[in-house]
């Protein structure tokens, strides 16, 4: 109990946390027009990104941790939301460094190929591929079947609080929107009945597959966009070595290869946080006898929602006019700096 109440206390503090250094993200790209480059547009897209995860991703693995009964397709959700979030921001860590590669590879030529428009559009095509990756259980790839045998091993435990949960619509017939358009719907089983077939303890392993969270979610969907990663850094550093060797590197060759080297950092930092969270579904599907450790679980959750504390704290620390930017909105917004006025300095934000 100590240590589950532990951390909760953790999670609220992180989420806490996230929420406010995302939020201070972009509100510096918001009131900073000098930093509104295609870079720091995808960045932002970031910041949202892991403003997601502290408004709404840890309070859910939160209530999933307390194991509470809900019904299958409540709890899914809840367990597929994380996955949409986590795979949009590989998807524009992967968008991030291609633009990095294309502005040291084709700098006369950039501007030409690389426009708004086309950022944007790849950016909802991330958000889209995110939506389809995250949500594949809801179509099918999930553990109803066990789930609901589940709920009729546990029946006689919560019967009570089942009986309260389907109390306000046990005499409506089920079927939604479908009953009103379809009139052979009509027939369908009462909600209370087919509500109840579907309830069951709520927890991110109940919901989840392991094959799906093992070969689809890490070796397909993270592993493979990783590679490409790494692949485009290695290229990219190679190109800027090349270049060294043949002639002096100017100034904006200088703060693109900076660039590079910090999206290079925040690259490490999502394999460090990350990987022990897949670490453990691969024990679990490949060595199912393996004796599991809750504290070492929940240490994995942790650190993989660290993981949207540490992006902003590294533009921060790495890009000075980024740094200004936040500490102008902090002291600017602030609670407690509100008299304070520090003006952006200069135009060196467009990297």
């Amino acid at each position: 109990m100590d240590l589950y109440l532990g951390f909760v206390i953790l999670e609220g503090l992180l989420a806490l946390a996230v929420a406010g250094a995302n939020l201070l993200v972009c509100a510096a790209l918001c009131l900073h027009r000098e930093l509104r480059s295609v870079t720091n547009c995808l960045v932002a897209c970031l910041a949202l990104a892991d403003l997601g995860v502290g408004a709404l991703a840890i309070p859910f693995s939160v209530v999933l941790s307390l194991e509470l009964t809900l019904c299958f397709y409540t709890c899914l959700f809840l367990a597929c939301f994380p996955l949409v979030t986590t795979q949009f921001s590989i998807l524009l860590l992967l968008l991030i460094a291609l633009n990095a590669h294309l502005k040291i590879r084709l700098p006369s030529s950039y501007a030409v190929h690389v426009r708004r428009g086309r950022v944007l559009g790849a950016v909802g095509l991330c958000w889209l591929l995110s939506l389809l990756i995250g949500l594949s259980p809801m179509m099918g790839w999930n553990r109803l079947g066990r789930y609901v045998e589940g709920n009729r091993t546990l029946a006689a435990s919560f019967a009570a609080e089942r009986a309260a949960v389907v109390l306000i619509a046990r005499d409506q017939p089920y079927g939604g929107f479908l009953s009103k358009v379809f009139p052979a719907a009509r027939g369908a089983p009462r909600y209370s009945q087919l509500h109840d077939d579907h309830l069951g303890r709520c927890s991110f392993t109940s919901v989840f597959a392991p094959e799906y969270l093992v070969y689809f979610v890490f070796f397909a969907c993270t592993l493979l966009p990783l590679g490409a990663l790494l692949g485009i850094y290695a290229d990219l550093f190679r190109l800027v070595r090349g270049h060294f060797l043949a002639q002096p590197l100017r100034a904006a060759k200088r703060g693109e290869l900076h660039m590079a080297r910090t999206l290079l950092l925040l690259l490490g930092i999502f394999c460090l946080c990350w990987i022990p969270l897949h670490v453990v579904s691969c024990v679990r599907l490949l060595c199912p006898g393996c004796r599991s450790y809750a504290a070492l679980d929940r240490l994995a959750v942790l650190l993989s929602h660290l993981n949207s504390l540490a992006n902003p704290l590294v533009y921060a620390m790495r890009k000075k006019d980024f740094g200004r930017a936040l500490r102008s909105v902090l002291h600017r917004y602030g609670p407690c700096c509100s008299g304070a006025k520090v003006q952006p300095q200069g135009h060196s934000g467009r990297r």
